[in-house]
């Protein structure tokens, strides 16, 4: 589905992102992981075409990305950054709607169509009952559905996910991602997560990305990524990594310097 042709990136001298290239498939669940200043944000962004690589191409099936319109990318690939900011209280049902926006001509208004798929969008993320209430006061967690039903308002293909579970508390955290993998396995949409946490990479992901220093480092299963050797070259510090006693994927814990 989309094709990333060794691109590389950079903001001034020192390139963030170095001849990264992979594909991912119609339906998969990718994570990206990686240090901080790895360049998992950028290459996101670049991803939704925020940002434009100085070399390479990205393919969305088979069609160079930067030929694609802004509205249409919009259509086929949506995102969910670690920190939305919204200037204005809008309600939850205001919000939800501006995932309409690509669909919508210069001056048009949203019709019964935009809001029956808004309506479904909202059902789907069980986030109705509160639809009126302004966004400034939901919890990280409510902020966190109704931005993924925004997503899903744009009926997209893809959904990219910055550091979704960044700031929620364990409860939220296996709401919001039992709904992304529901997303994931019944509705066949494609899933890009960047995560720091690497044990929710493992759990949920069928392939793992893992950059270092703006190129990848490794790239396959999370058993094939996630070992003692990649995570301790990779993050620098001595790490014990074993399976989950219920899943049997790959799971990592730190270690006092010295490992006691």
């Amino acid at each position: 589905m989309i094709d990333v042709n060794s691109i590389s990136f950079r903001y001034h001298e020192d390139w963030v992102l170095e001849e990264v290239s992979f594909r991912a498939e119609r339906g998969e669940f990718v994570g990206v992981i990686g240090p901080n200043g790895s360049g998992k944000t950028t290459l996101l962004k670049i991803l939704y075409r925020l940002l434009t690589p100085q070399k390479g191409e990205i393919l969305f099936e088979l069609v160079p990305m930067k030929k694609m319109e802004r509205a249409d990318i919009a259509k086929r690939i949506a995102v969910v950054a670690q920190e939305t900011q919204l200037l204005f209280p809008f309600s939850v049902l205001e919000t939800v709607l501006m995932g309409r926006s690509p669909y919508l001509g210069h001056l048009m208004f949203e019709n019964e169509k935009d809001l029956e798929i808004t309506k479904k969008a909202m059902e789907w993320t069980k986030i109705v009952p509160f639809s009126e209430r302004p966004m400034d006061e939901l919890s990280g967690g409510e902020r966190k559905r109704v931005f993924i039903a925004r997503a899903l308002a744009q009926e997209p293909e893809v959904i990219l996910l910055d550091e979704p579970t960044a700031s929620l508390d364990i409860q939220h955290q296996i709401d919001f991602l039992d709904l992304i993998l529901t997303l994931n396995r019944e509705r066949g949409l494609t899933i890009i997560m960047a995560s720091h946490d690497i044990n929710i990479a493992s759990e949920f992901c069928d392939r793992l990305i893992l950059l270092q220093g703006g190129r990848i480092y490794k790239m396959g299963t999370p058993e094939e990524v996630i070992t003692k050797e990649n995570i301790e070259t990779v993050y620098g510090c001595e790490v014990w990594i074993d399976q989950h006693p219920i899943s049997g994927m790959p799971r990592i814990s730190i270690l006092k310097k010295g490992g006691h």
